[in-house]
């Protein structure tokens, strides 16, 4: 008889509620059209840029970089932010595509090398913790904050949803046409630099915030195309 009541009392504690969803505790609330939208309806273009060396440039092509990086900076009016993403060097394709090599190659000695290197690949990868990065440019895009909406056009949106939702959508379209404009002001100011610029799709933002926020299986659990995966809202 205890053990049911207790049994009972956790059932009324639970309330029966499903777990909350890991969605509703992102700022994300939704990834289309090669755009990040967040939930206060702010706008995000995320920008991989490529590296140079520094350090291997005479003194006069550093000055000019650094003339060039001051000028983009001057030229840009709204925040950017730049983050640089550090993860361990992952080389397992390539230790595969050594492996096929290694199987079909037909003279010994090839073979007996091919397999020394993959060895002494996979050993230096593990000893020397060799890290790869990849740096990001995010350019957002924050409308004007809007005013509180009057019972009048509440009431019009619930009588007529069909002509909201094409008034949501030219909306959405005005506000990317200007984060548009936002990067490409961006793309052109660091490939003045000679920085190789490449805007983000629909598939790379998504498989970037899928490492960012599962950082623990992204190897293991690859993550497969758009139109594969199963998307419920919550």
């Amino acid at each position: 008889m205890a053990q049911k009541m207790e049994t009972m009392h956790s059932k009324k504690l639970a309330g029966g509620k499903p777990p909350a969803s890991t969605q509703q505790y992102l700022d994300i609330a939704e990834i289309r059209d090669d755009v990040v939208i967040m939930k206060d309806s702010t706008l995000r273009a995320v920008l991989l840029v490529s590296s140079i060396n520094f350090s291997l440039k005479s003194e006069d092509e550093q000055n000019a970089t650094i003339s060039s990086y001051v000028s983009f900076l001057n030229s840009v009016d709204f925040p950017i932010q730049i983050v640089i993403q550090s993860r361990k060097l992952n080389i397992d394709n390539y230790i595969d595509r050594l492996n096929e090599s290694e199987k079909k190659q037909t003279n010994e000695l090839l073979r007996a090398q091919i397999s020394d290197y993959r060895q002494f690949i996979r050993e230096l990868i593990e000893l020397g913790q060799i890290m790869s990065k990849r740096f990001f440019v995010v350019v957002p895009f924050n409308p004007a904050s809007n005013q509180a909406k009057s019972w009048w056009q509440r009431f019009q949106e619930v009588l007529s949803p069909m002509k909201s939702v094409r008034a949501k959508e030219a909306q959405f379209k005005e506000r990317k046409r200007s984060l548009d404009l936002r990067t490409s002001l961006v793309s052109g100011g660091l490939g003045s630099m000679g920085l190789q610029v490449q805007q983000l799709d629909t598939q790379g933002l998504v498989e970037l915030y899928y490492t960012v926020y599962n950082p623990d299986i992204f190897l293991t659990e690859k993550l497969g195309a758009l139109s594969d995966l199963q998307v419920s809202a919550e």
